[in-house]
C-alpha cells in the first residue's frame, strides 16, 4: 500500500471512529489552542452547535486570560465559554479543536485528562488524544468540521454556517493561500447556501479596524527591517509602543500580513513584548511566503508550532538574539 492510501485510509478510520463518539457520548467538553485564531473559535462555536443541535450536553472552555479577544473576533457568540472546569468534567468527553500539541493549551486539568479527541489538520499535530482526527490535506479544522457535521446529520444552520465561513476564510487567506485547493471552494459554496452573509463576516473581520490599531501598526511598519538580502523581514512591538497608542497586545493581530508582503522576502517575522508577562517575554509569529522555509521547524526548536507557512512561539530572548536565531534557522533551510 502506498504512504497516500495508507494515510487516506488512516484518516477515514478516525473519522469513523470521532462520529461514532460525537454521536453516541452524552457530554463534552470542547476546547482550543491558546491564543486562538479564527478557525480555532469558529471550529469550536461550530461543533458546539452541531451538539446542542444533537442533544448532547456541551460546553466550551477557554481561560479567562484569552478574553478581551482580539476585535476582529469579538462579534462572534461566545458569551458560554467556560472559563473554569465544569463540575461534572470527568463525565465529559474532552474534544481539541485545531491543536497541533497539547502544551499549545497550558491547562493543568484539562492536559491530565485520559480521554480526548483530537481534532486537527496541523501537519505536525503530536496525535496527543485517545483518537486522533488529523487531516492534514484540509486547509482548516472548520473543513472537517464541516465533514463531520454531514456525517452526524445536522443541519447546517446560518448560526453553524458562519462560524465555519471565519475558519474557513482566515486560514486560507481569504482563499488566497496556497493552501486553498477545490475542496475549500466546495465547502465555502455550501456554507453560502446555508445563509452565510459574505460580507457581512468580511466587514467584521477586516473592515473595523480601532483607531490604536491603526496607530500600533504605523510604529510596527516604521521599524521593518531586513537582513539576509531581505528574505528575512521582520519588524519589533515594543511595551512602549502599546503604552503610546493606547493599544493592548491583541490588535497585533494582522500586522505580520504587511510585512510578509514585501518584494523578496521568504520570512515574515513580528517580535512583540508580551504586557505584564509572567514567563516568556516576548511572542514571535513566522510566515513563510513561498514555502521553501518551513516556519513550523523553527518554532518547533523553540517550544512552539503551526503550520509550514504560518507559526510562532513564545521566547525570553531578547529582540536582536530572536533575529540571530532566526537567521540561522532559515540559512539552514535556505542552504
Amino acid at each position: 500500500m502506498s504512504e497516500v492510501a495508507s494515510r487516506t485510509e488512516e484518516i477515514e478510520a478516525a473519522v469513523a471512529a470521532v462520529v461514532a463518539r460525537l454521536g453516541g457520548d452524552e457530554r463534552f467538553l470542547l476546547t482550543t489552542h491558546e491564543g486562538p485564531d479564527g478557525d480555532a473559535l469558529g471550529s469550536l462555536l461550530a461543533l458546539h452547535g452541531i451538539l446542542t443541535q444533537l442533544g448532547r450536553d456541551s460546553v466550551m472552555f477557554l481561560a479567562e486570560k484569552e478574553f478581551p479577544l482580539p476585535v476582529e473576533y469579538r462579534f462572534m457568540p461566545l458569551q458560554e465559554v467556560f472559563h473554569e472546569p465544569p463540575a461534572d468534567l470527568a463525565d465529559r468527553t474532552v474534544v481539541f479543536l485545531d491543536c497541533g500539541n497539547i502544551d499549545r493549551m497550558p491547562v493543568d486539568w484539562l492536559q491530565e485528562g485520559g480521554d480526548i479527541l483530537n481534532i486537527d489538520h496541523h501537519h505536525d499535530n503530536t496525535r496527543f488524544g485517545s483518537i486522533n482526527l488529523v487531516d492534514d490535506t484540509a486547509a482548516c479544522t472548520a473543513e472537517i468540521v464541516f465533514e463531520l457535521a454531514g456525517l452526524l446529520g445536522a443541519q447546517l444552520t446560518p448560526e453553524i454556517a458562519a462560524a465555519l465561513y471565519v475558519g474557513l476564510i482566515t486560514d486560507t487567506g481569504m482563499f488566497m493561500y496556497e493552501n486553498t485547493d477545490a475542496r475549500s471552494h466546495r465547502v465555502a459554496a455550501a456554507l453560502i447556501e446555508a445563509g452565510v452573509d459574505v460580507n457581512e463576516i468580511f466587514r467584521r473581520l477586516y473592515e473595523r479596524m480601532p483607531e490604536a490599531k491603526l496607530r500600533l501598526l504605523a510604529r510596527s511598519l516604521d521599524r521593518v527591517e531586513r537582513h539576509l538580502d531581505g528574505a528575512l523581514s521582520l519588524t519589533y512591538v515594543s511595551i512602549e509602543d502599546y503604552e503610546a497608542t493606547g493599544a493592548d497586545e491583541v490588535l497585533t493581530e494582522g500586522i505580520i500580513d504587511f510585512i510578509r508582503a514585501l518584494d523578496g522576502t521568504a520570512v515574515a517575522a513580528v517580535v512583540r513584548d508580551k504586557p505584564n508577562a509572567g514567563g516568556e517575554a516576548r511572542k514571535v509569529s513566522l510566515r513563510s511566503t513561498d514555502g521553501h522555509v518551513d516556519v513550523s521547524e523553527i518554532a518547533r526548536k523553540m517550544g512552539g508550532g503551526g503550520h509550514r507557512r504560518a507559526a510562532g512561539f513564545s521566547t525570553d530572548l531578547s529582540y536582536h538574539e530572536v533575529v540571530k536565531f532566526l537567521q540561522a534557522e532559515i540559512v539552514a533551510q535556505l542552504g
